[in-house]
């Protein structure tokens, strides 16, 4: 269904003027239904790991949004569809988890959502629910017959997520058969228990939302509503939020908020202004002001947006921690408190340690291999001096006043040894 060109709702405007919406199953509807008072939607997230990622981000902002526009917004945890796997684009069925491990990623990823959502019990607050609780007191002959019967195996093949595993003659289980269908079922069940009109989700969710927009129809007249946004790409072509070094997670734990801070620094030219709309809550008159910016200026506009974007995940004293840690490297040559770093036993220094060894621990090179070539490239430093050896050691002579060895790759990724 072709975009609207113009919108009554404060929500869908947003969204618009965002560059957040790529399809939606009726936007006539949805946006006459947005303008009768405040409204619930949700976006479901399957806890198979201890964090989510940029990907997620992406969706989280559309509910950040849908709140300030005077919505109720609904985070939906999969603790029950996490159990079966999901008919991904990927060539292999995703590994079955525990529950003790779902429950474990659950644990470690919920807090994400109050840093951008208000649970406060309030009209538009924020409500946080678990499928496991409905989908674990089904019945299984009774589903089929009351569920099951309006989801036909022809349809589901159409999916992309199926027909292009069957295209490559890769196997689909059964059970990845009834994801699609619990994923609909969550809909239905959604909109019995809070009145919820609106699933909205990635692109790639768009025939699961489908599912539960006719499922609604179907089995209790619902006029109900899907809207997803579009798959996000770097201009490059690269999809958003991957590294070399693997996803950039929201959890600081596993992504420090300065490795955050500089994923966000380190973004191309071309894209600073998309993301700006997307992952801040910068007025689009600010942004539009920095869309004017050309050359090396661009690189304010890319600070703003690591500052932004990392005040808004990491909190207002971890974003200025990270910028000054940044201001310190890459603008002063110096350091920062903020830098990723190791400790190393003063006596193993003394021996002397191959950079090489060195550079695989910091997590500057993902091997022994990559770390040579990036010393024969003339990208690996010590202290911002250039290593012109692969067999170059670092020993206690390389300690500076402050007690620590520098160490960089390429002109963006440092850390500190220290002893």
């Amino acid at each position: 269904m072709p975009v609207m060109t113009t919108y009554k709702s404060d929500f869908l405007n947003i969204l618009d003027e965002r560059g957040f919406i790529h399809q939606c199953s009726d936007f006539e509807g949805l946006d006459k239904k947005l303008c009768e008072g405040t409204q619930s939607a949700y976006v479901g997230y399957d806890p198979t790991g201890a964090s989510l990622h940029i990907g997620h981000l992406f969706t989280i902002m559309i509910l950040h949004w849908f709140q300030q526009a005077g919505h109720k917004p609904i985070t939906l945890m999969g603790g029950g569809t996490a159990l079966i796997p999901d008919p991904t684009l990927k060539d292999k069925t995703r590994p079955l988890l525990t529950p003790d491990e779902i429950n474990k990623n659950i644990q470690s990823i919920q807090g994400v959502f109050s840093k951008f959502l208000t649970y406060d019990g309030s009209k538009t607050g924020g409500v946080m629910v678990n499928n496991y609780d409905w989908l674990k007191e089904l019945d299984y002959i009774g589903f089929l017959r009351d569920i099951g019967l309006h989801f036909t195996i022809n349809r589901m093949l159409t999916f992309d997520s199926v027909r292009l595993r069957l295209d490559r003659e890769l196997p689909m289980t059964f059970i990845e058969f009834n994801y699609m269908i619990l994923q609909g079922y969550d809909f239905l069940e959604l909109h019995r228990r809070y009145g919820t009109i609106l699933q909205m989700g990635g692109s790639d969710q768009w025939g699961n939302i489908i599912n539960g927009v006719e499922l609604g129809r179907k089995k209790d007249n619902a006029a109900l509503f899907g809207l997803t946004a579009p798959l996000l790409m770097t201009t490059s072509g690269q999809k958003m939020g991957k590294t070399e070094g693997g996803a950039i997670w929201l959890n600081a734990d596993l992504t420090s908020p300065y490795d955050y801070y500089q994923f966000w620094r380190n973004v191309e030219d071309a894209d600073v202004i998309k993301l700006l709309k997307i992952f801040t809550t910068l007025p689009l008159a600010e942004i539009k002001k920095l869309e004017t910016l050309r050359g090396q200026d661009i690189n304010e506009a890319k600070k703003i947006l690591a500052f932004e974007a990392t005040r808004l995940c990491h909190g207002e004293q971890a974003a200025r921690e990270a910028q000054d840690t940044a201001q310190k490297v890459f603008e002063q040559g110096g350091v920062g408190e903020d830098l990723p770093s190791m400790t190393i036993a003063r006596e193993r220094l003394k021996a002397g340690i191959p950079v090489v060894d060195l550079l695989v621990e910091t997590g500057l090179a993902s091997s022994k291999g990559e770390a040579r070539r990036l010393i024969q490239g003339g990208g690996a430093r010590v202290n911002d001096g250039k290593i012109e050896s692969t067999e170059h050691s670092v020993s206690a002579s390389d300690l500076t006043e402050d007690n620590y060895i520098k160490l960089s790759a390429g002109k963006k990724k440092h850390a500190l040894v220290r002893v």
